[in-house]
């Protein structure tokens, strides 16, 4: 057996999964704790209200968690808008929202990182990409999740965007960077 055979019998899939998985769910906690309370008295908010539908705050966090990932909202069969970002700009978020999901990511990527002993770059590496199926499966989730709809019209997080860039590039770039920290700070 090959030492790169014996590296990926010892990469802690579930684990890894479990963390990816916790990782998306703190993050879109975070989001909520931070924006939750203006979306919830957003005018969108207001006129859900008033037209007798269910608010869509924890649609519109999520939005905004996918925007972090530099994931737009997409808007269907709504007059004036094509899609939109949430982050930053004249009435946007705060940007402290674009450095939740890496700092998170790296956090969990090192966790794993140091729960298989990892001892060098590689082996970290390979550690911290195992979150990326718990981050892939919530964050295909979360698209059909936030999505609010109204008649003909709906918006929700970019499909292809949310699937490629909140799926799948933030959590192996950040996740291995975290198992990368992990093993060259191995005793």
């Amino acid at each position: 057996m090959s030492q790169s055979d014996s590296r990926l019998q010892n990469v802690p899939l579930v684990q890894g999964s479990v963390a990816g998985l916790l990782t998306w769910v703190l993050g879109y906690l975070f989001t909520y704790l931070i924006a939750g309370s203006e979306l919830r008295d957003s005018e969108l908010n207001q006129f859900l209200d008033f037209i007798g539908e269910d608010p869509a705050t924890y649609e519109m966090v999520g939005w905004v968690f996918y925007n972090a990932h530099f994931v737009d909202t997409t808007f269907q069969n709504v007059p004036f808008f094509g899609s939109e970002a949430f982050i930053g700009g004249e009435d946007g978020f705060t940007m402290l929202l674009y450095v939740i999901p890496p700092l998170l990511l790296i956090g969990g990527g090192l966790a794993v990182a140091r729960y298989s002993a990892a001892q060098n770059a590689n082996d970290g590496a390979i550690a911290g990409l195992s979150i990326i199926p718990g981050y892939l499966l919530l964050s295909v989730a979360g698209i059909f999740l936030f999505e609010v709809t109204l008649g003909d019209a709906s918006a929700a997080p970019d499909l292809v965007a949310g699937i490629f860039l909140a799926g799948l590039v933030f959590p192996a770039l950040f996740g291995a960077i975290g198992g990368v920290i992990a093993g060259e700070t191995a005793e």
